[in-house]
């Protein structure tokens, strides 16, 4: 029996009902750090070894909660006068302006003549996203130079600020396997004015190559030749050499030489707070008078992303940073970590020239910061995790931190399989 002409539109009904709209939806590239993740969590080999990971990881391959933020956060907790309420647009300005002012220095002239001024973000990444918004959508750049190797998402998020025009420029040279200093030059050299370039000033990700103070110096005679806007992205301050001070001479050299800039500063590694997601924005700018109008356009692009940052990290450590002794057991917890990381560069590179592993490996102990370019290929990368389930980026970026005392020698062991047997 054939359905009666109202079933079938009964029928037809139900069947357009239960279409989805999201039945267009494709799947987005894959993140090549998630995959990485997910990789090594699956992954059930008793001896596996994550170097992958952005973070800083102890002797022991854990994180590590410093004593002063525990001792900060026992504080907070037997305030009774603490609220949960919500910061203004632009954050936290106490710890705003402790934050600019450990970048730029307690001596610094532009501090004291105020022509720089802090902004409480969402970590380094929504300092990024909110000053490439104003320098796009404010001051109408369309044009930024990002360095050939670089944080991965340094791409993504300012093409999806309003700039239209991203290029690169050399910075990594495979055969040297150090800076392409000459390739830099030439091709900021050639940059449109007017256009903005993204610099690491210390510990470089993904290379852990820094140029010289020399080499700062030309790179500032550029910027200022071009007319080009320097946004820096500072993610591991302190963790180059162990000192503050000396991780953000970059940034103070271009202040001196009177250019106005942005930084995108991140507490994320140098305090271990990851998840609290604290970020300063510091502006310099020639005109005082102008702070006001700027912040005023900040509060729109944040109002419009996320209303306000977040609370807790900032009051951690905007109280570090305002009492001087603690400041001091931060910088020494600082220098505890950077040291680690030397130890583990000179370790592998020690234990892989003892091997007599193929190639050449003084690079590793030349880079500075969490990461080396190892200089290992896509594909040594792969035999490195279906063999040996030691995980990396395939660009051959490997995190120091995940190395340790207990697995040292069995990635030396396999590195030099790797490069033994995969050419």
């Amino acid at each position: 029996m054939r359905p009666s002409g109202r079933a079938l539109r009964s029928l037809t009904a139900k069947a357009s009902a239960s279409a989805s709209v999201f039945r267009a939806v494709d799947s987005a590239p894959p993140l090549e750090i998630f995959s990485v993740v997910a990789g090594f969590a699956r992954d059930t080999h008793p001896s596996k070894v994550d170097l992958g990971i952005g973070a800083y990881r102890t002797n022991e391959g854990q994180p590590w909660v410093m004593p002063w933020v525990q001792r900060i956060e026992q504080l907070m907790g037997q305030d009774k006068t603490r609220n949960h309420e919500y910061l203004t647009f632009l954050g936290c300005d106490t710890f705003s302006q402790a934050a600019t002012a450990l970048l730029l220095g307690p001596e610094s002239d532009v501090v004291r003549q105020g022509k720089a001024f802090g902004i409480q973000s969402l970590g380094g990444t929504g300092c990024v996203r909110i000053g490439s918004e104003f320098l796009s959508r404010v001051l109408n750049y369309n044009t930024a130079y990002i360095p050939a190797q670089t944080w991965d998402n340094h791409h993504r998020v300012m093409s999806r600020s309003g700039f239209t025009h991203l290029k690169e420029y050399r910075y990594w040279h495979p055969l040297n396997k150090a800076l392409d200093f000459e390739g830099l030059t030439e091709d900021l050299s050639s940059a449109p004015k007017y256009s903005v370039v993204v610099l690491h000033p210390c510990a470089h990700n993904p290379t852990g190559c820094d140029p010289t103070q020399e080499q700062w110096d030309r790179i500032a005679d550029i910027i200022q030749e071009r007319k080009l806007f320097p946004f820096f992205d500072t993610a591991y301050q302190g963790l180059a050499s162990g000192d503050v001070d000396q991780d953000a001479w970059a940034v103070r050299h271009f202040v001196k030489r009177e250019l106005e800039l942005f930084c995108a500063q991140s507490f994320s590694k140098s305090c271990g707070l990851y998840g609290e997601r604290i970020g300063n924005l510091t502006v310099v700018l020639h005109d005082p008078d102008q702070i006001e109008k700027m912040r005023s356009q900040f509060r729109i692009i944040v109002r419009a992303l996320y209303c306000s940052p977040p609370r807790h990290g900032a009051q951690i450590v905007s109280t570090m940073l305002q009492d001087p002794n603690m400041q001091e057991e931060w910088r020494a917890c600082l220098r505890e970590m950077a040291g680690r990381i030397r130890d583990m560069r000179h370790s592998l590179r020690q234990k892989l020239e003892g091997m007599k592993t193929p190639g050449t490996w003084e690079h590793i102990t030349k880079q500075v910061g969490m990461f080396s370019f190892t200089g290992l290929t896509e594909h040594q990368v792969q035999y490195m995790k279906e063999k040996h389930h030691i995980y990396m980026l395939s660009s051959g970026r490997a995190n120091m931190c995940g190395l340790n005392n207990k697995n040292l020698d069995y990635v030396a062991s396999a590195i030099h399989d790797t490069v033994t047997q995969i050419k």
